[in-house]
């Protein structure tokens, strides 16, 4: 069920910099009042906290189910600047489930998240972080959801070790992600599979990412009440 009093919010996103493995990270988060619990986003491969995608997925979550959110590159300028010549850190998989669980743990402790429990969002490359970040600490995570997400890239024994419930989200015209992630489907013990009609990998088709963040939003809606209890 959706927040019962579901309907635009302005809330004010706020600029943060968070410290990881040494590594100064950027990101926004947005806090509404008496929220339910607070969602961390992964950005897919060269992606960032600019992503139009993942911020209309975060305004939905926001607005539909009364979650904070988190945005943040998972690199750091540094690491950007190489990357825009490599292409290696986006998608070293490890690197980025070691900065989405710094980033659940920095949540732990700051004051305006610390009371909330924790879902995650990864799209692509970030599916697979957040993945791994579940398997790693289970005790903080509430729920996961991926947007054309390649769990594959988190390896079988992650999967089988993910406890939080999960939500995986593919377009039905994105073949070959559709097949990965009904592979990996029944490796996680409480996972689910949701296929957007008519999408492609990017959710680029009218009403599509929508669609795409109307299930986000409830999942979250459930499962972070649950935690919260």
């Amino acid at each position: 069920m959706l927040h019962q009093n579901a309907r635009p919010l302005s809330v004010e996103s706020e600029l943060v910099q968070i410290n990881c493995d040494g590594a100064r990270l950027h990101g926004m988060l947005a806090v509404p009042p008496s929220a339910i619990g607070l969602v961390v986003f992964a950005h897919g491969s060269g992606s960032s906290r600019h992503s139009p995608r993942n911020k209309l997925i975060a305004r939905a979550v926001r607005e539909q189910c009364n979650a904070a959110t988190l945005l943040v590159d998972l690199l750091s300028d540094t690491e950007e600047a190489v990357d825009e010549h490599t292409h290696a850190m986006r998608f070293d998989v490890p690197l980025l489930a070691q900065r989405v669980r710094g980033l659940c743990e920095w949540a732990s402790r700051d004051r305006r998240t610390r009371p909330l429990p924790i879902g995650l969002f990864g799209a692509s490359t970030g599916a697979a972080a957040s993945l791994i970040a579940a398997s790693e600490i289970p005790d903080k995570i509430a729920c996961v959801v991926t947007r054309g997400g390649r769990p594959d890239l988190a390896g079988v024994v992650a999967l089988s070790t993910v406890r939080a419930p999960t939500l995986f989200i593919v377009g039905s015209n994105d073949d070959v992600v559709l097949r990965l992630n009904r592979e990996a489907l029944p490796m996680i013990p409480d996972a689910r599979l949701e296929v957007v009609l008519g999408a492609s990998h990017l959710f680029a088709e009218p009403g599509t990412l929508q669609e795409a963040a109307t299930l986000a939003a409830r999942f979250y809606a459930r499962h972070l009440r649950a935690r919260a209890r």
